[in-house]
């Protein structure tokens, strides 16, 4: 089941952005945005699948402290990634619909490039202190991590010292990057609504709401099961609770968005029809 999950997430985000790379008519902020999201997909769903794969064929199923801290650094990095640039999508969206005029000189190149660049920087650094923390803690308790990768609560649970500080700076860290992306989205989205109810026609207003559909649909499957995961009380959640949790967001999503994309997206349907064909009759 996750070898199956793998390559279509693989496969499904592939194309998404070879599709965009091959089709002039795509050269947009939009699809520049969906391609760098596909490929935060494979490389998230790439720092822990492979070892749940290895973990299944092979008997020893031990991860060195070095090669646990590396998995969870990349994982937080990636996750809070996503978070910032389905963030960045919204506003990108917001500028299209809000202001359609001004569209081409607000989202040019240069900012385009700079919004992910930030949004790289922002995740990466904030993964580097949260894992420097969590590293920090003696562990004394076992060497039974009850999960399916290396990430903060189950490790957590292992240590011998109050967490108090770790779980601070986890919250803090899930305001700033989770809940503070989720808030620009939604914000975004609420002026979106009140432009396009407000001075469009019913067909209008029903292809602006079509050309969101999509990413709202990814949004809600993520930022639902991330905050599940991180925004709870610890004494609250159980080691089942989390691995299962755990799996939607990291496993299933990132197999998922590039399906949502393609069958929602009149665009890249027909982009996909036409690399395909050309891949077929050159």
């Amino acid at each position: 089941m996750f070898l199956m999950m793998y390559m279509l997430t693989l496969l499904g985000n592939l194309l998404v952005i070879i599709v965009v790379r091959l089709n002039s008519n795509l050269q947009t902020p939009m699809y520049f945005f969906l391609s760098n999201l596909s490929m935060i997909d494979i490389c998230f769903s790439s720092t822990v699948v492979p070892k749940i794969l290895l973990n299944t064929i092979c008997s020893d199923r031990s991860i060195s402290f070095v090669g646990c801290a590396t998995q969870m650094y990349f994982h937080l990095a990636l996750g809070g990634a996503e978070c910032l640039l389905l963030a960045i999508m919204a506003y990108d969206r917001f500028t299209a619909i809000c202001n359609p005029l001004r569209y081409s000189a607000i989202m040019n190149r240069r900012l385009c490039v700079g919004l992910v660049a930030g949004c790289w920087i922002l995740s990466f650094s904030n993964s580097f202190i949260l894992t420097f923390l969590t590293f920090q803690l003696p562990y004394c308790k076992s060497n039974l991590i009850s999960h399916f990768f290396c990430e903060m609560p189950p490790l957590f649970r292992l240590s011998c010292q109050d967490i108090w500080l770790n779980e601070v700076a986890e919250y803090i860290s899930g305001a700033i990057v989770a809940f503070g992306s989720f808030l620009l989205i939604l914000l975004s989205y609420l002026c979106i609504a009140k432009t396009v109810l407000k001075g469009r026609t019913s067909k209008g207003q029903q292809k602006a709401f079509s050309t969101c559909g999509s990413h709202i649909l990814v949004v809600s499957l993520y930022y639902g099961t991330i905050m599940l995961m991180h925004l709870h009380p610890r004494a609250a959640s159980s080691a089942e609770q989390d691995r299962a949790v755990t799996i939607l967001y990291t496993v299933v999503t990132p197999m998922l968005n590039p399906i949502i994309y393609c069958f929602r997206n009149k665009d890249i349907k027909e982009a996909t029809k036409k690399t395909m064909s050309n891949v077929v009759l050159p």
